[in-house]
């Protein structure tokens, strides 16, 4: 298959390489990231390994945040494929994809007590690329929804008097 016949075959499919290009166009990240989410978790499971198979693009002017996002990008792929037993693609592992200074990527960030949180809760992937966003961001709402609602069909029914 082709390069233009692999793209339309994934046009429909809100892949990394995709939100990545739409953080480097100006869409807000966790907007874009949340696309990606959807397909990974719901829309589009049964395809995951095709959401991570096209590496992202580097900007021609790359700036410090688009860096950034590229390697949360990078990060997340690692992180999600190893949490549900996708094979991970081997462009993931480039060295390049490592911030030089730490980034804590958090509200109230700045404290030095969620700093120490973050440090302990952050995944593998992002810690040792130098990112520290702790261990919530892809907590999968489909997922908790259906252990919800498992939860709730096991309890006994109230008596109605």
């Amino acid at each position: 298959m082709q390069a233009q016949d692999i793209e339309m075959y994934l046009a429909d499919l809100q892949t990394i390489a995709l939100t990545y290009q739409q953080i480097c166009q100006g869409e807000q990240p966790w907007v874009a990231l949340g696309n990606f989410m959807n397909d990974w978790f719901d829309y589009a499971k049964e395809r995951r390994s095709e959401l991570v198979a096209v590496p992202i693009s580097l900007p021609e002017t790359l700036s410090h945040e688009t860096f950034r996002w590229a390697v949360f990008c990078i990060a997340s792929v690692e992180y999600l494929c190893d949490r549900y037993e996708i094979l991970c693609p081997s462009w993931v592992h480039n060295p390049i994809y490592c911030l030089p200074e730490p980034w804590f990527d958090a509200p109230m960030a700045h404290k030095p007590q969620v700093r120490e949180y973050l440090i302990q809760q952050t995944p593998e992937p992002f810690t040792r690329r130098n990112i520290y966003c702790g261990n919530r961001m892809f907590d999968n709402k489909y997922e908790l929804a259906e252990q919800y609602r498992r939860l709730i069909a096991t309890q006994p029914s109230p008596a109605i008097p």
